[in-house]
């Protein structure tokens, strides 16, 4: 047998065209250390939904609703009220054991308004949280007193609570059923004792004391004249009847249901002009626009009539 030399060339059966490929080795056989190669990432199916836009909306729709829904049922389980609750319980704990708490209350602008009544309106007490009260509630229970026109309340911290009122000025009595109560320019009536407004004007009448700010405006137009007024009666809740110089035996002027400013600077003419006052004349109807009818005590039936009156109007000869 014939020995091998360097020169001899071997083939082995993987040489050989359409032999056996390479075996790769498995995780197993690999050696520890050695790197992995990268396989070949599989690419998962996937999927694709096609909404129109009406679906989109629709599910829009559907997910907002159900967001309400679920927002509905915390609401209504009282949750955030109590927190919002527990948390200015302790908020108030924490300022009034740091000294805001309430220890001086004063009040301006009161003369009539009972003090006990102011009291109970405010709500609070001396040794309450000063930051606990609520300030609109308190000036709106306080408005509301029959004898308070307007509030202003103060904290000055860290304990003192000021209170300022308007009070409702009388500017007119008004008589109903026997009793009299005072009134102000809006009709408001104020309660109380009458002592020390005995001299106001007295406004008698169904719907006298809502119609008294247009009547006290109108009589202001003629001051001097408007000082002499003592009462004034609303007929028919249409037009008034004025009373001069006395309630029961002053002057009594009869003025029309339109046009009664007019009227009335009729009337202050003819006082400055011809003293229609001092003639005994104890009614002028004004009534109608052109002409007067007088009453005097010496002829308690009628008065001088259209030719007559005439006679007081300006411009006429006396």
């Amino acid at each position: 047998m014939r020995r091998m030399s360097s020169g001899d060339i071997i083939i082995t059966a993987d040489d050989r065209p359409g032999g056996a490929q390479p075996r790769r080795d498995s995780q197993a056989e690999r050696p520890r250390g050695a790197s992995p190669k990268a396989k070949a990432k599989r690419k998962l199916p996937r999927l694709r939904f096609d909404f129109t836009p009406l679906q989109k909306m629709a599910t829009a729709g559907v997910m907002l609703t159900g967001l309400a829904v679920v927002c509905a049922m915390v609401w209504h389980s009282g949750l955030p009220q109590r927190l919002s609750r527990d948390a200015s319980a302790l908020a108030l704990r924490t300022t009034s054991e740091a000294g805001f708490r309430i220890s001086d209350i004063t009040v301006a602008g009161r003369r009539r308004t009972p003090s006990d009544q102011l009291v109970m309106a405010l709500g609070a007490r001396y040794g309450d949280p000063t930051l606990g009260l609520d300030i609109t509630a308190a000036r709106a229970r306080i408005e509301a007193l029959p004898s308070v026109r307007a509030a202003a309340i103060e904290r000055r911290l860290p304990g003192a609570i000021h209170l300022s009122i308007v009070e409702r000025q009388p500017v007119a009595l008004w008589q109903s059923e026997g009793q009299f109560v005072l009134v102000d320019r809006d009709g408001h009536q104020i309660p109380g004792a009458i002592e020390g407004f005995e001299d106001l004007p007295l406004v008698v009448g169904e719907g006298a004391p809502a119609r008294a700010d247009s009547l006290f405006s109108m009589l202001a137009v003629e001051p001097k004249l408007a000082g002499r007024v003592k009462a004034a009666i609303r007929v028919g809740n249409r037009r008034w009847n004025i009373k001069l110089d006395d309630v029961e035996k002053g002057l009594e002027v009869r003025l029309p249901e339109l046009d009664s400013e007019a009227a009335w600077h009729r009337l202050a003419e003819l006082e400055q002009n011809r003293g229609l006052s001092e003639k005994q004349i104890t009614m002028v109807d004004m009534r109608i626009p052109d002409r007067l009818v007088l009453k005097s005590e010496r002829d308690p039936q009628t008065a001088a009539r259209t030719n007559t009156a005439s006679a007081f109007l300006p411009g006429k000869e006396h």
